[in-house]
């Protein structure tokens, strides 16, 4: 009889295969005896201390499944070398395109300072009335015709660039290989001196990863043209947010959206929460794996026969 644990944050149970059982453990809770004989865990909410916990006593576990769509947490908790991690690309796809739509509109139309406004009681005149479309050197304040860059061009901005798109905006994607993907121009991070100096906004979907760590930082932050807007939805990692401050308090930048940082919970200390034009969103674009019981039904088909796994990280 194989064992698969389930963590306490989703409900339901997929479709298990005959000898296959299926025990819920809580995340916040010290490993499950039943860790100790479980062949397969679904992690989804772990705090990093208990995730830990549970790689130790998981000894015999030879399939991890995260359903977030970045494994890092996975692969830093110390699970056996040999145990085959896979990641929930493709659950987040739809809510996390969504959000970042909604932070990138926030950004051009505006809205932070409409809700610092309304809190003043003061009508903004500076916000609304007879404005030109487009004015060069300022800020962009519409996506008709924006220039998105769109930076780690997976599934998830294969599903936001569309969104981008139907509202007036011309979108450039950044990935590791140069191409053509879902109908968008692609380009490899060689040809950002070409594309960041004329994008208005420029969106981080990038991993955490030795790689991407600052890759959006001074030089990529300088190079963009005064008055862009940087929306991270990615990891706070691959941001440097000093470097982002500084372009934010210099005026370089019309500001920014964050969803991810470096330090989550944004410590109350941080200028990030008081920096002009600055929107803080607490790491709300996920938090939803949509479809994750068909994700976890099928690789565990697969796993109890043997046939390779779906969405396996490499290690």
């Amino acid at each position: 009889m194989s064992v698969i644990l389930l963590p306490s944050t989703v409900d339901g149970v997929p479709p298990l295969p005959a000898g296959v059982r299926a025990v819920r453990y809580d995340v916040a809770a010290p490993a499950p005896a039943d860790a100790a004989h479980a062949d397969a865990v679904v992690v989804w909410g772990n705090p990093h201390d208990r995730l830990a916990e549970l790689a130790a006593a998981a000894t015999r576990v030879r399939w991890v499944q995260t359903l977030a769509a970045g494994p890092d947490a996975v692969l830093a908790a110390g699970f056996a070398p040999e145990a085959v991690v896979t990641s929930g690309r493709g659950l987040h796809d739809a809510t996390v395109a969504e959000h970042v739509l909604a932070l990138v509109l926030a950004c051009v139309r505006s809205v932070p300072a409409m809700v610092h406004a309304q809190d003043e009681r003061r009508w903004a005149d500076e916000l609304g009335g007879l404005q030109a479309l487009h004015t060069p050197g300022g800020p962009v304040r519409t996506l008709l015709g924006a220039q998105v860059t769109v930076w780690g061009f997976g599934s998830i901005a294969a599903r936001l660039a569309p969104l981008l798109t139907g509202l007036g905006a011309q979108v450039t994607g950044v990935a590791t290989r140069a191409g053509e993907r879902h109908g968008y121009r692609v380009v490899a991070p060689g040809d950002l001196p070409e594309v960041l100096p004329r994008t208005d906004v420029l969106v981080g979907l990038l991993p955490a990863l030795a790689s991407t760590r600052h890759a959006i930082g001074a030089d990529a932050i300088g190079a963009l043209p005064r008055g862009a807007w940087v929306v991270n939805a990615g990891r706070g990692s691959t941001l440097d947010e000093d470097a982002l401050l500084t372009a934010v308090q210099g005026g370089h930048l019309a500001g920014a959206a964050l969803d991810v940082f470096a330090t989550e919970p944004l410590p109350a200390s941080s200028p990030l929460w008081h920096a002009p034009g600055v929107l803080v969103s607490p790491h709300a674009a996920g938090g939803r794996p949509v479809g994750w019981q068909d994700l976890v039904a099928d690789n565990l088909a697969r796993f109890v026969t043997g046939t390779p796994l779906r969405n396996v990280v490499p290690r």
